[in-house]
């Protein structure tokens, strides 16, 4: 049975990012959005939090059934991006690096790649790579090439907004070794810092989360050890590659459902505080009755999303299945997500879309939420497959 109690050791940790998030997350948020660039990963406040024992929260332990790992995981990517979404992002830590690597890193290879994590001397960060210039809702479509030569693979190709690419210590980089075998014939492999014909490395300018970093890449002939292939050889039976993409991608997209909801909330909140001080809100008048009417919406699709990603949580911490789940948490939040800073926008009139308003920025960054690990589309389609009992085509 889920546990929807917040527990005294979690109620902590939120009033910890709470605190965090008054005196630092936000206002660093709309000052990077002002400034059009990326939180530098120099900057102290990233040496500060890392010496705190702060991170990027994804919920994804490397024993993920242990005491709601993913459940805490979700709430605090909900409190963090309530905060601000794109410097919940910048946040030094494995990111969407971690979950391939406990899901299929072998013993040796999580000892390597975690270790640097267990130094708080200076701050770390991780990423993830799948997305390609034309690979991005279709991952099986991806033409990064890997090639065998000795003891190591040689990988050629491009990979674009990837999210703290330019300030990882490695990166999780989605290849195929054989393209006519589709999805069997994908893997992943660390490519670390420094790694020859790990090129061109550049910023791409967003819409919204500008806190963050997105950036694309070139793979020029890159030599990557075969001891950096993840999970080793034995690991990629029959669609194994894939599978681990995918059970990555379940395990993340419940904390991206929540990240949706936070910002949401954030939106919410304004609109509400904002109605309270300008309108008459206890009379009778039609106007005043659509801004309680949007408000009320507005509240009823957020508690809905979250009890989604609280479920998918839930299955993922007692090791139960969660695909479909995973998907209903991601689809519902984001589209409500985004449903919800509009009607805010709606509430602050003219307040809502200068380009100095709060709520303004927050109709940006929520756009993200819809595309980022899977678009709502993706999302609904595998709810339908699953549903009939079909396999992810």
């Amino acid at each position: 049975m889920i546990d929807l109690a917040i527990g005294p050791e979690l109620e902590a940790e939120l009033e910890g990012v709470r605190r965090l998030g008054r005196e630092f997350l936000r206002p660093l948020g709309i000052e990077a959005d002002r400034n059009a660039a990326p939180v530098p990963p120099d900057h102290p406040f990233f040496a500060m939090v890392w010496r705190m024992g702060l991170g990027q929260p994804l919920g994804v332990q490397e024993r993920p059934g242990s005491r709601g790992g993913a459940r805490r995981g979700v709430v605090l990517a909900e409190e963090m991006s309530y905060w601000d979404r794109g410097m919940s992002v910048a946040m030094p830590g494995l990111g969407l690096g971690g979950p391939p690597l406990f899901t299929m890193g072998t013993p040796e290879q999580k000892e390597r790649f975690l270790a640097p994590f267990r130094d708080r001397e200076r701050p770390h960060w991780a990423a993830f790579a799948m997305t390609e210039p034309g690979a991005g809702s279709d991952v099986a479509a991806i033409e990064t090439t890997a090639v065998r030569d000795g003891d190591t693979w040689v990988l050629r190709g491009a990979k674009t907004f990837i999210s703290n690419a330019m300030r990882a210590d490695w990166i999780v980089v989605w290849a195929t070794v054989d393209r006519a075998a589709g999805r069997a014939g994908h893997r992943a492999f660390i490519v670390e810092r420094g790694t020859p014909g790990l090129e061109d490395m550049r910023h791409e300018h967003k819409m919204g989360l500008i806190a963050y970093e997105s950036s694309s890449f070139t793979l020029r002939d890159c030599p990557v050890p075969a001891a950096n292939l993840l999970g080793g050889e034995r690991h990629y039976a029959e669609r194994a590659g894939f599978k681990g993409a995918m059970k990555s991608f379940n395990a993340t997209r419940p904390a991206i459902a929540a990240m949706a909801i936070g910002i949401a909330r954030a939106a919410y909140d304004a609109a509400r505080d904002f109605a309270r001080s300008h309108y008459a809100l206890d009379r009778p008048i039609p106007r005043y009755q659509r801004v309680r009417e949007k408000l009320a919406r507005m509240a009823r699709k957020l508690e809905v999303g979250r009890l989604l990603c609280w479920r998918a949580a839930y299955l993922a911490d007692v090791e139960q299945p969660n695909e479909v789940e995973a998907s209903m948490a991601k689809a519902f939040a984001a589209t409500s997500a985004q449903e919800a800073t509009g009607l805010a926008v709606e509430v602050l009139g003219d307040a809502g879309v200068t380009a100095d308003g709060y709520v303004e920025k927050l109709y940006r960054d929520v756009k993200a939420m819809d595309i980022v690990e899977g678009t709502g589309q993706i999302q609904r389609i595998v709810i339908a497959r699953r549903l009939v009992g079909l396999p992810n085509a």
